[in-house]
Parts: C-alpha cells; structure tokens; sequence
C-alpha cells in the first residue's frame, strides 16, 4: 500500500512538471467587412520533449540549446543519443537509419558526420527517434530510424526567416566557423511554395595517435575547412480534396585539410581534397476521399550521390589516394490507411514498396566495385483500441535480390524473401501514463560506405582504412517494455538479437594497423534507459504547493536527469557494459533570459563491441544564454559548448595491443540568431499564431512527409 501511495504521489508531481499552458483568445483575423465573426481558439505551446509508443519528438525550434551550433553538435545533446568513429550513431543501443523530411540520406559514415557539421541547427523543426518502427517503414531500418525534419511552414501571405550564426575554437589556435540560412514560404490560390537555402563554413583540428604496445604507428595532426552549402525546396498543388507535392533538394561539400603524421619508419604531409554534390528529387500524390479517416499516398523519390576523395603528398607532389564515388537511388511506393469497424477504434493499413540501388566507385579511374540492389516489398498493419489497451499489429514481405563484381571478382550474391512481423501492446493507466511492449523483425543491408573498397578516410604507411565489398545483411529480433508517464519521465528496457552484425573493427596487420568492416555471427545488446525530470520549486515551495499551479515547463527553472546503460554480448568475448549520463538544467533569469546548461559523460572500462573506452566516451559541459527580442521575432543565443575542453576519446582494441585516441577541438563558443522576418500583411501575426489541428499542419507542410 505504501509503495503505491509512493508512485502515485511521484505521477501527480510529474503531472505537476508537464502541464500545458494553453491561452484562449479572440482570432481578429476572422473579422471581415462583410461579415463580423469572433472565434475562440486555443493556442498550444510546443512540447521540447514529446513521447509516444513508436517514437520520441525533440524540439528544437524553440530550444537553444540545441540549435545554436550545427546539427551535429545539437544532436549529440539529446539524451540517450550517441554518434562516435567506433559506434556509430545509436539511440538507446538501436542502430540509426537517418532519414531526412521523411525519406532516406542515404548517406553514410564521414560523408554523413560532414553533412551533420555541415547543416545549421536552426534550420531544423525537430528530430524525431522512432524506436519501433512499423511495418509501414522499410525493414531495413533495421533497429531505428532518426528522421531529421527542416523548418517548413507555408502562409497565405510572403513571410521569411532569416538564421545565422558565429563560433570559435581556442584549441592551440584560433579557428572559425559560421552559418547563414533563409527560408522563404508563400502562397496563393494555384499553390503554396518554400525555398531554404544555406551556407556554412568552418575550420576545425583534430589529433589523432594509433598505438601498439609502445610503437607509435601513426600520431596525425589535421587542420580542416569544411564548406557545405544546401537549396531546399517545395511545391504543393490543391485539387480539391486531393494534392501534389514537388519537393527538390541539393547540396554540396568542399572540404580541405592539411595533415601531417609521423610513426614508426615514415614522416608524411599530406593534404586532402573531397567534395560531394547530392540531388534528391520527391513527387506525392496524396488522393484523398469523403471520409476523411481514408486516404493513399502515392511517392516516388530519386537521389543521386557522387564524391570525389583525393590525397596529395605535400612532400614529393604525388598523389597518394584518388577515390570516386556515385549512387543512384530510385523508390516508388504506395500507402493507403482506412478506420473500420471493429472494436473502439481501429485503422488497417497496407502499402507496396519497390527500389533500386546503383553503386560505382573507381581508384586511379579503375572501376573497383559496381554494385546494385533492389527491393520488392509490400506490408499490412492493423490497430485497435480496447478500453484502456492499444494493440498493433503488422507484417512485412521484402524480397532482396543483390549482385555485383569488383576489379578482381564477382560478389557473393544474395536473393532472398523475408517476412518481418512487428507487434506493440500499450495499456493506458491514466492520461498521458502508459506501459508499452513491442517486438519487431527487421533487417539491416549493408551501407555504401562499409560495401566501398577504397579508402575514403586517411592512409599512411602504417594505418589504413578501408571497406568489404562482401558483406552480408544483418538479421535483427529486437524486445523492448517501456514506462511512460506525462511525456518527460520513462524506463526502458530492450534487447536486440542480431545476426551477421555489420561493425568497424581496428585489426592487426603486417605493417601496423586497419581499421575493416566484416559480419559479427552473433551479438545481443542489453540496454537500459531512465529519464525523470525534477522542478527546482518542488525542493523550494513542496509538492503540495507545486500541485497546486499550473505553469509551461518551458517558463520554470528544472533539471532533467537521465541514464543509460549498454552492453554488447559477443559469445567468447569478456565485455563490460558503458554507462551514459545527461543532465539538463533550464533557469530562467531576470529580462527573461534561458540559462540551459548540459552535462553529459560516459564511465570507462565498458565496451562498443571490440572496443574498450579508456576515457569516457563523452565528457562535456555545455552552457547557453539565450532571449527572445521584438514581439519574440527575434532570437539570441550565445553559448560555450565543452568549456573544459575534456571530450577526449581513447580506447582500447580487444584482443590486440592496439591503442587509439583522438581529440579534436570541441571547446566551441559562439553566437546564434534567428530572425522572423516581419510580413506587412496586417493579418500576418493572427494568422501565424493560430495553431490547427494535426491535419491542417500537415497540409502546410512543403518540405517533407
């Protein structure tokens, strides 16, 4: 009796924290001259933090904190969430599959990381992590996806943002970086368009020291500059009730760095040059019918990728590397979704996928690799609602037909047929308090990056990089039971079986060290995750006298506490588990002032699969300023990412004597601003804070879904 006392007193103090303030005011912009009519809206403020059964939504429109600095830097703030050389990009264990607007990058490994830095973070909406993805969504999402979604809303009325941003390093010496972005979004009785456009550039330096026993192999020293530019754009057509959406996108990279290395037998310095230009095109049709529960998508997408990598030796003037790349990639698919009669409330869904996969990649104009893949699939997915259980339901058919050859060789192929059910079972305690359970089958093809046989990274006499052209798909059962209540407090258990993992590994060879990429037999990851937030007034006024008001979490001072634990299971191998931690306070000061400050480090002796973390993986503070001037169109922020200058990587090579660290410049301060251009349209501000329904945002939504 106690204990429920306990958990029932701990929910009405969460219930407390994660109250929505919601305003009731007069809509003026309903008042014409022929008619005088007065409407009651409700105006809702955004959640930063928004849960639920398949997916977490982060905000990042309205929290400086995270799009101050680029995408990357916001990104590796979010709790939970790790992007390192050696794991790659995790989200609670689960391997992400990035998607962009709705549709996949596809785009992988250092290109990705460059694109990341690349991108403004305030050129984001939000991030969304859907951790149990449906069998709507590709199996070869394999265990998540993170689907990054750009600032987009369409008016009736020329309204425009204006974003930029200034930041330096300190690092041995003065480095530079800055951003401009603008978007633009109109409409008219034809069609409503969107175009975003941006820049950044930036400098940075890393050093970098591969190790074996107390040989030095390889101690690299890395000045870069990064130049990244984007257009994105989109046209929505009305046909009555039905619509087209035209979305183009385009970037592009230039990036330069200079490198000089020296270990055992050799001195080098080097510089390199890549380059990368990427198109993606997406046509939507979306027919819909008298019942608006009904409703099919047609889409078709294609994106080509090409990058050119080159390495020139400073000292002799030969070329060391010249590596190119192109992909093509072409989806059409098919989705379509109806209510029916049965039980409370129940939807079925069902749709056809089909793609295909062109990958060439050349070394000194030697065509190395042409690789190819397409995918058949199609899928089913029944919800229902009973009482205060919520059921799902689905199953996935994919055929897979892979083939290729290398300069030497044919690839091993592979032609299979796959089904991949999913299933979630929620029972709703109380509003906004849940337990879920979900299972799913899914599958993880082999990248671009981790198929390319050329080095795309660095090579000097002692340390290489490359990639297998013979890879195999990786097989996923993945387990999860979570704890939701009131969006911001959650425990999260899941296992994740997997077959032929796909990981970079460092390995021992002849003349020092590589780093390869090969299929792991069997892995299990056990992870654990806790998250509770903890109002500051709870320890100053008491829990009865928190119950009592209603206020916006964004307008009150907390701290938010969270914890992760991660163990890789490989049979044979003793390897710990990694703990993460992340604490997130928000301040309010006098004038209105934010004051956030992040808080996250990792412990050390635990393992990402071969790899044993020496120093802790992250260990960082992060402090932002930030206010909102001239009617709250204007946003300042100023910030100090890692002011103690302690993100330091250092692991070490299981099974080997293999050392590596790396430390780059991450004490970062800068200047953030973001402009909501003014419309002379007098109804412009009215119109602009009225929130719709779910259905009307979507139809304001150019750049994306």
């Amino acid at each position: 009796m106690k204990i429920r006392l306990t958990f029932l007193v701990f929910l009405l103090s969460l219930h407390a924290f994660c109250q929505e303030e919601t305003t009731v005011k007069k809509d003026s912009t309903s008042i014409m001259e022929t008619e005088q009519l007065k409407e009651v809206v409700v105006e809702k403020k955004k959640k930063a933090v928004e849960r639920r059964a398949d997916r977490t939504i982060f905000d990042f429109s309205e929290q400086a904190y995270l799009n101050s600095g680029s995408l990357m830097e916001g990104l590796k703030k979010l709790p939970g969430l790790i992007i390192s050389d050696v794991a790659g990009m995790l989200y609670q264990g689960k391997q992400l599959q990035v998607f962009m607007d709705g549709r996949p990058l596809n785009i992988y490994s250092n290109e990705l990381n460059a694109y990341l830095e690349g991108m403004p973070a305030s050129a984001i909406e939000k991030v969304e992590v859907i951790t149990n993805p449906g069998a709507e969504f590709p199996a070869t999402s394999g265990g998540a996806i993170i689907n990054i979604i750009t600032s987009k809303k369409a008016q009736k009325y020329l309204s425009a943002t204006y974003s930029g941003g200034y930041s330096f390093t300190d690092y041995d010496d003065t480095r530079h970086r800055f951003n401009n972005s603008m978007t633009l979004s109109a409409a008219n009785k034809l069609f409503s368009w969107q175009v975003q456009a941006g820049q950044s550039y930036g400098e940075s330096f890393s050093r970098s020291n591969f190790q074996d026993a107390d040989v030095v192999l390889s101690n690299n020293f890395s000045d870069r500059y990064n130049r990244f530019y984007y257009l994105k754009t989109g046209l929505k057509f009305d046909f009555k009730k039905d619509r087209l959406l035209v979305n183009y996108d385009i970037t592009s990279s230039d990036n330069n760095a200079y490198i000089a290395a020296f270990g055992e037998g050799f001195t080098t310095d080097d510089k390199s040059m890549s380059g990368s230009l990427y198109h993606d095109i997406m046509l939507t049709y979306q027919k819909r019918f008298e019942d608006p529960f009904k409703k099919l998508d047609i889409r078709f997408n294609f994106n080509d990728n090409s990058n050119e990598n080159d390495l020139n030796s400073r000292l002799t003037g030969n070329p060391v590397l010249n590596n190119n790349s192109n992909q093509n990639f072409y989806q059409f698919r098919t989705d379509y979704s109806q209510e029916i009669p049965f039980l409370d409330k129940s939807k079925i869904s069902a749709g056809t996928l089909a793609d295909l996969l062109d990958f060439e990649t050349e070394s000194f104009n030697i065509t190395n690799l042409d690789y190819t893949r397409s995918t058949l699939a199609a899928y089913t997915e029944f919800q229902a609602n009973y009482k205060k259980f919520e059921f799902i339901l689905g199953g996935r058919l994919e055929s897979y037909d892979i083939e290729g050859n290398t300069d030497t060789d044919e690839l091993l192929p592979f032609s299979q047929v796959r089904f991949f059910p999913n299933a979630t079972a929620q029972y709703n305690f109380m509003p906004q308090v849940n337990i879920n359970a979900n299972y799913n089958k899914k599958i993880r093809l082999p990248d671009t990056a981790a198929l390319n046989p050329n080095n795309t990274s660095y090579q000097n006499p002692n340390v290489t990089f490359f990639g297998n052209p013979n890879l195999q798909p990786t097989i996923y059962h993945n387990f999860e039971v979570q704890l939701n209540a009131f969006e911001y407090f959650f425990i999260n258990y899941s296992v994740t079986d997997a077959q032929n993992q796909i990981i970079s590994r460092i390995i021992n060879t002849p003349d020092g060290a590589a780093s390869v990429s090969e299929n792991l037999d069997k892995l299990t990851i056990r992870n654990f995750n806790f998250g509770i937030p903890l109002p500051y007034m709870l320890f100053t006024k008491g829990l009865a006298e928190t119950l009592k008001m209603d206020f916006n979490p964004d307008e009150i001072n907390f701290l938010y506490i969270y914890a992760g634990n991660q163990k890789h299971i490989i049979p044979g191998v003793d390897l710990k588990s990694v703990w993460n931690f992340n604490l997130t306070s928000q301040l309010v000061l006098p004038k209105k002032i934010k004051f956030t400050a992040n808080y996250t480090i990792s412990n050390t002796g635990g393992n990402y699969y071969y790899y044993n973390v020496r120093k802790p993986l992250y260990q960082q503070v992060d402090l932002t300023f930030s206010r909102k001037f001239l009617s709250d169109n204007l946003s300042i922020s100023v910030y100090a990412n890692d002011i103690f200058n302690t993100n330091h990587q250092y692991f070490g090579i299981t099974g080997t004597n293999l050392l590596y660290d790396n430390k780059y410049d991450s004490r970062r301060i800068g200047i953030s601003l973001n402009y909501k251009i003014p419309s002379k349209n007098k109804f412009a501000k009215e119109e602009g804070s009225i929130l719709t329904n779910e259905k009307k945002q979507q139809d304001n939504d150019l750049i994306g879904n």
